[in-house]
């Protein structure tokens, strides 16, 4: 029973990488739908993912060492209680504007789970295998990409607002669990500094994942429309085409990790670039759905081997914070 209980919030650490691609992404294959009940267009109603990751990204630069500073567990439990309340908040919101102003938050307080939870592995875990570590928590992440499309789609059949429930749910649930108590920082020990991160390779590093993000992961909503206009697909059918790049990097990410820790994350990320860049062109240019569906999988382990390969990169590096 003990060891039940000690091993759930090592789980649920890993778990917790699922959440955040999941409350991002869950729009993407329900933007028509959305914008028909709040009365915009579903163009317009795609400002649902800036209104998200935009704040996200922001909020990153900051929130790992401002969580770090007031302790990783507590943070971490406070932000999925915020995240939680931000999700209710958008199943209820009546207008877009207020739609946005709820995203907007779920993307802050999502911005204080996925720095800590990935310093988190790099405390516990060894650094010997801290790709494979890192692989399975991009195999969490690659599941919560992947479930959300094919969640939304199916909600979007019924009420859009019912995928938010569920993210409510499965934040209050992390919330109650929490971290790994050995996570507390030692008594003594000095406050982390921003200025100790903003070092030239970690900048570097940082730039390349923005471009990696925004080439391959960043892609789904735009797909989504592609496959409404040219392919006349439903909502459900978006999504199950959607899920194909999520699940491919469930299935592989575990070996993405492994690759990481033999041949190193430089060498990873140039590999996952190089195929990703094709594999962009065949999604945006190819006329035959089976062929779109394949190439966004395939695109699915190349977006791995880049947000796996620059996590294990920055978070294997010397220096503190």
């Amino acid at each position: 029973m003990r060891t039940a209980r000690a091993s759930l919030p090592r789980a649920a650490l890993y778990a917790g990488g699922f959440l955040g691609p999941f409350g991002g992404g869950v729009v993407a294959s329900m933007l028509p739908e959305i914008g028909a009940s709040t009365g915009v267009s579903a163009g317009a109603a795609a400002s649902t993912l800036t209104a998200y990751l935009g704040p996200f990204a922001l909020t990153m630069l900051v929130s790992g060492t401002l969580g770090a500073r007031w302790g990783r567990v507590r943070t971490v439990r406070t932000a999925y209680i915020v995240y939680a309340l931000a999700s209710l908040a958008s199943a209820l919101a009546p207008t877009l504007g207020l739609l946005l102003a709820s995203r907007a938050l779920q993307g802050v307080a999502n911005a204080f789970t996925t720095p800590l939870l990935l310093a988190a592995l790099a405390a516990l875990v060894p650094r010997a295998r801290l790709g494979r570590a890192l692989g399975l928590f991009g195999a969490m992440q690659a599941a919560g990409q992947t479930s959300a499309p094919l969640v939304g789609g199916l909600a979007a059949e019924v009420d859009w607002r019912w995928a938010f429930v569920v993210i409510a749910a499965a934040a209050a649930v992390l919330a109650v669990i929490g971290l790994p108590g050995q996570l507390t920082a030692p008594t003594g020990e000095a406050p982390p500094r921003l200025r100790d991160a903003l070092r030239p390779d970690v900048v570097r590093i940082g730039v390349v994942a923005l471009l990696g993000w925004g080439a391959l992961g960043g892609l789904n909503f735009l797909l989504a429309f592609r496959a409404e206009d040219v392919f006349g697909l439903t909502p459900t059918q978006r999504g199950l085409l959607l899920t194909g790049f999520g699940i491919a990097g469930i299935l592989t990410a575990r070996r993405v990790g492994t690759l990481i820790d033999r041949i190193g994350a430089t060498r990873t990320v140039l590999l996952g670039a190089l195929a990703g860049a094709g594999l962009v062109v065949v999604v945006g240019t190819a006329g035959l759905l089976w062929l779109v569906a394949a190439a966004w999988f395939v695109a699915g382990i190349a977006s791995q081997c880049v947000l796996v390969g620059v996590n294990a990169a920055v978070l294997g590096s010397s220096g503190r914070n």
